[in-house]
C-alpha cells in the first residue's frame, strides 16, 4: 500500500485520549487529526482550542464522524460499553481503526467483531499499550530467542491506587458494570493478560479467578447522592500456559503508594528476567526497565543485572497505526485477533471467580 498521510477521526475526548492518543496523532508525520465525536460539549471545545478542529467537524453522533468522507481511519477512545458499535461501524464503512481496551464488553462481541473484520480485511489495531514499551519489547526478543531456556514461571503485578477511600474517586463510568463490564479485571488485568502473552509467546490454556469488591458506594459526579459501584476491585487469577508453564496475576485499584506500577518476573530453565514500569527506586522517572539474570554464576549470586535497552525496541503507539494502515506495521502491536484471545481469557477469570472452578479455553 503506498505511503500516505492519514487522516483521523477520533470519538471519545476523555483522559486516555487527551493523554496518548490525540498527542500520538498530533506527533506522528503520517497522521491528521480533522474530526472528533463526543458527546460532552466541553470535550469538544477542548479539541477545537488545542487541536484547532473546526466546527463542522466536531460531532456528538459518532456514525456522522465515521461516515464524513474528509476521514480515513477512525480513533476509538471511549467508554467500554460503545467499543463494539463504534469498531463495527467503522468494519460497515470500511475504515480502519484502532480501539482502547478492554475491546469489547465480552467474548460474544469480540468474536463478532473479530469475524468482520477478517471478511473485510480491515486494517485495524487493539490500544495494548504496554506492547509499546521498549523494555517489553526487548524482554519479547530474550523470552522467545530461548535466552531463558523453557519458561516455568512468570509473575504479573500491576497496581494502581486510585480506588482507596482516601482519594474520595467518585462514580465514575470504570465503577459502573453496565458501561465498562468489569472492573480492575478489565481495566488493568485485560493489560496484563495481554502482555504475559506478548512478551512470552505462549497461549492460556485454562484459568483460576479471585474477584472481588472493596467499596460498593461512591458519590455520584452530580453531588446527588451515592451511586452504585458493582465491578470489582481486584482481581487475583492463576493461568496455565500452553507449554506447561505457570502464571499469576495480581490486579488492585487499592495498591497502597502505587501509580501505575507494574511487574513481570519470568523464570526458565536458562534464567530470569524482571521488567519494571512506574519503579522509582533508583530511577527518578520511573520509565520502563528490565532487569536479567542468566548463566549459573549470575543465578548462584542471585544477582540481576539492569540491561541498557537499544534504541530498535522504542516505537509509539499511534505511530504503529499510522504504519499498520500505511501496511508496514511491525507486526507487534495488538490486533483485532489478540483482543478477542483477551475476551476470551477475561471472560474466564469473571466465570471461573462466579464458580469457583478452573475454566479451561
Amino acid at each position: 500500500m503506498e505511503k500516505k498521510v492519514i487522516r483521523v477521526g477520533s470519538i471519545g475526548i476523555g483522559s486516555i485520549s487527551r493523554g496518548v492518543h490525540l498527542p500520538g496523532i498530533a506527533k506522528s508525520p503520517d497522521l491528521q487529526l480533522v474530526a472528533v465525536c463526543d458527546i460532552n460539549p466541553d470535550a469538544l471545545k477542548y479539541a477545537q482550542e488545542t487541536y484547532g478542529i473546526d466546527e463542522a467537524h466536531c460531532f456528538t453522533d459518532y456514525h456522522d464522524l465515521i461516515n464524513c468522507p474528509d476521514v480515513d481511519a477512525i480513533d476509538i477512545s471511549t467508554p467500554n460499553d460503545v467499543h463494539f458499535p463504534m469498531a463495527m461501524a467503522a468494519v460497515e464503512a470500511g475504515k480502519p481503526f484502532a480501539v482502547e481496551k478492554p475491546m469489547t464488553m465480552n467474548a460474544r462481541e469480540a468474536d463478532i467483531l473479530q469475524k468482520a473484520v477478517a471478511e473485510k480485511n480491515i486494517p485495524n489495531m487493539v490500544c495494548f499499550s504496554y506492547r509499546f514499551k521498549a523494555a517489553a519489547r526487548y524482554a519479547r526478543d530474550l523470552v522467545q530467542q530461548g535466552a531463558l531456556g523453557k519458561i516455568y514461571h512468570v509473575d504479573m503485578q500491576y497496581y494502581q491506587a486510585w480506588g482507596l477511600p482516601w482519594c474520595h474517586t467518585p462514580q465514575v463510568w470504570r465503577f459502573v458494570k453496565a458501561r465498562t463490564g468489569t472492573g480492575a479485571l478489565g481495566d488493568l488485568g485485560s493489560h496484563a493478560l495481554d502482555l504475559v502473552r506478548f512478551v512470552t509467546g505462549q497461549e492460556y490454556t485454562k484459568l483460576v479467578g479471585h474477584t472481588g469488591n472493596f467499596i460498593s458506594q461512591r458519590e455520584k459526579l452530580d453531588g446527588s447522592g451515592m451511586g452504585v459501584s458493582d465491578v470489582d476491585d481486584f482481581s487475583n487469577y492463576m493461568a496455565e500456559l500452553s507449554d506447561g508453564g505457570a502464571a499469576t496475576f495480581r490486579i488492585t485499584r487499592f495498591g497502597t503508594g502505587r501509580g501505575n506500577y507494574q511487574t513481570m518476573e519470568v523464570y526458565g530453565s536458562e534464567g530470569a528476567l524482571e521488567y519494571r514500569l512506574d519503579h522509582f527506586e533508583n530511577n527518578p522517572t520511573g520509565e520502563d526497565e528490565i532487569y536479567i539474570c542468566i548463566s549459573k554464576p549470575h543465578a548462584d549470586s542471585h544477582v540481576f543485572a539492569k540491561l541498557p535497552i537499544p534504541d530498535k525496541y522504542k516505537t509509539d503507539q499511534m505511530q504503529s497505526f499510522a504504519d499498520i494502515v500505511n501496511g508496514k506495521g511491525d507486526g507487534l502491536a495488538a490486533t483485532v485477533l489478540d483482543g478477542d484471545v483477551n475476551m476470551h481469557a477475561v471472560d474466564a477469570v469473571v466465570d471461573s471467580a462466579e464458580k469457583g472452578v478452573w475454566v479451561k479455553l
